[in-house]
């Protein structure tokens, strides 16, 4: 290998790796359910990205404890780890198949999930998320698979 013509063709044969913040925020902000459950990317990373979830009051599973129902949690996981994928894809993909551990209760308040890719492949890829509340406790972590194949051209 040599010095810098590698990172140059890696990027000219990927133009997502030059996608900015703002760039990838639109594409992940795109979605009606992301945008209600008040998305910003805060860092994105050629293997990972960081977002913040803006906490709402419907999360609330139980109204006495007030903790956020793990399905949001899951979401946000799913979430983090297909969007960790975008600068080697430029695009949102389809999840194959997902697990998710319960390591705390969410309490209200703004949640920060973290993503990466873990594996790469032509059909299939590996990702990995977790979530943290304001003071940087794990509450929630999980892995998936995703369908990374390239989409077909389109019908003329």
């Amino acid at each position: 290998r040599q010095g810098g013509s590698d990172a140059m063709n890696d990027k000219a044969k990927n133009p997502a790796a030059d996608l900015t913040l703002e760039q990838v925020e639109a594409l992940v902000t795109r979605a009606p359910y992301h945008k209600w459950l008040g998305l910003k990317v805060i860092a994105v990373h050629d293997d990972g990205i960081e977002i913040k979830a803006t906490w709402r009051e419907e999360w609330v599973v139980n109204p006495e404890r007030r903790f956020t129902h793990g399905g949001i949690l899951a979401a946000l996981i799913d979430l983090g780890a297909d969007w960790a994928m975008v600068r080697k894809l430029g695009r949102g993909v389809p999840t194959i198949d997902m697990r998710v551990d319960y390591h705390a209760v969410a309490m209200p308040g703004d949640l920060t999930i973290k993503g990466k890719a873990v594996r790469m492949g032509g059909q299939f890829s590996t990702a990995e998320a977790s979530i943290h509340d304001a003071q940087g406790k794990l509450l929630a972590s999980g892995r998936g698979t995703y369908f990374t194949a390239p989409p077909p051209p389109p019908k003329a």
